[in-house]
């Protein structure tokens, strides 16, 4: 299967550059289209109804600046779309990735075991049953204390 369309999920970290390194390389080496997301969590701010509106607007006007520096450091033949959406990550990308009918999602992870996997959960390893499609999920370095070498 040669991908004609690339969904890439950026959360905006160091960790999510391998993974968009490789996305760029695909899309480029396929002449896919790429798709670049980005989900605002907007989870926990149900506190304050008033200031939701105003937090969304200004993150969304943030993160559409910041997926258009993306596209264009892309230098595709076909443009990059973007997506800035509000929601939970998992459901987000799923759902564009079937509106889209995207071929490949690439996604990174922060590469967290252990209890630290448990507790913060894994946006990738959700989407990654639930997507029902291809995808590529590209571990990010390792975090400051911890080490790629697993026990054997």
């Amino acid at each position: 299967m040669v991908p004609k369309k690339i969904l890439f999920c950026t959360d905006f970290s160091e960790n999510s550059r391998p993974a968009w390194e490789l996305a760029v390389d695909y899309a480029k080496a396929f002449g896919a289209q790429l798709l670049i997301l980005h989900v605002i969590d907007f989870l926990g701010y149900f506190d304050w109804p008033d200031k939701l509106l105003e937090i969304v607007k200004e993150t969304g006007e943030a993160c559409n600046e910041r997926l258009q520096l993306m596209a264009k450091e892309a230098q595709l033949a076909e443009d990059a779309k973007i997506y800035c959406r509000t929601g939970t990550a998992p459901i987000e990308i799923v759902e564009l990735a079937q509106e889209e009918s995207v071929d490949l999602i690439v996604v990174g992870t922060h590469g967290r075991t252990g209890v630290k996997h448990l507790v913060m959960g894994s946006v990738a390893r959700s989407v990654l049953k639930t997507a029902h499609r291809p995808m590529l999920i590209v571990e990010g370095p390792a975090e400051k204390g911890e080490s790629f070498e697993r026990s054997k």
